[in-house]
């Protein structure tokens, strides 16, 4: 199977059918010209070298890929490009800034994740994090239960999942507080 992302994947003699694409990508404009069958992850990793997006098993299964288009968390290996044309993308990378936090400081859930140690390998992490956000935009959910059922698509090979559902809680709680002060 071709390789898709790959421009030798065109017979020599004819050309690819590319369409420019508009996005804002962590708050800076792209425009880009992409072959129509170019997935969004393909795109953020190999074209704009937005390496934190990780590509795990390629078919949705795993959450790794997952970024926030329009506030709202996708996985990117299911999406193609060009069907996003004038979307805000937000991917790991720019999650403290989506936050206004562009002095340095890290997004709440990233500082959640090092405070309860819930990361082992961190393969899996960009994908979590940009979960919790789009969860976090979401209605918040009642209980743990809720919590663990909604950031079930995202897998940790590592086991990991307490201490993800901890930082989570951590920074639901804190946004609920300030919220009722």
């Amino acid at each position: 199977m071709p390789n898709h992302t790959d421009s030798s994947a065109c017979p020599s003699a004819a050309r690819c059918p590319t369409r420019p694409v508009q996005l804002r990508i962590n708050g800076r404009a792209h425009q880009v010209d992409v072959e129509t069958w170019t997935t969004l992850l393909d795109l953020l990793r190999d074209r704009l070298d937005l390496t934190g997006t990780k590509k795990g098993c390629d078919h949705g299964q795993c959450g790794a890929c997952t970024v926030l288009v329009n506030g709202r968390r996708i996985n990117s290996c299911l999406t193609l490009a060009v069907m996003h044309n004038g979307a805000e993308i937000t991917t790991v990378e720019g999650l403290a800034s989506r936050e206004g936090e562009s002095d340095g400081r890290l997004h709440p859930l990233q500082q959640a994740f090092i405070d309860h140690d819930a990361f082992q390998c961190g393969y899996c992490t960009p994908g979590q994090l940009c979960s919790a956000a789009g969860l976090l935009n979401e209605r918040p959910p009642a209980n743990i239960e809720e919590l663990r059922e909604r950031m079930s698509g995202n897998l940790c090979r590592c086991g990991a999942y307490p201490q993800i559902v901890q930082a989570v809680s951590q920074v639901l709680v804190h946004r609920q507080k300030a919220g009722a002060a």
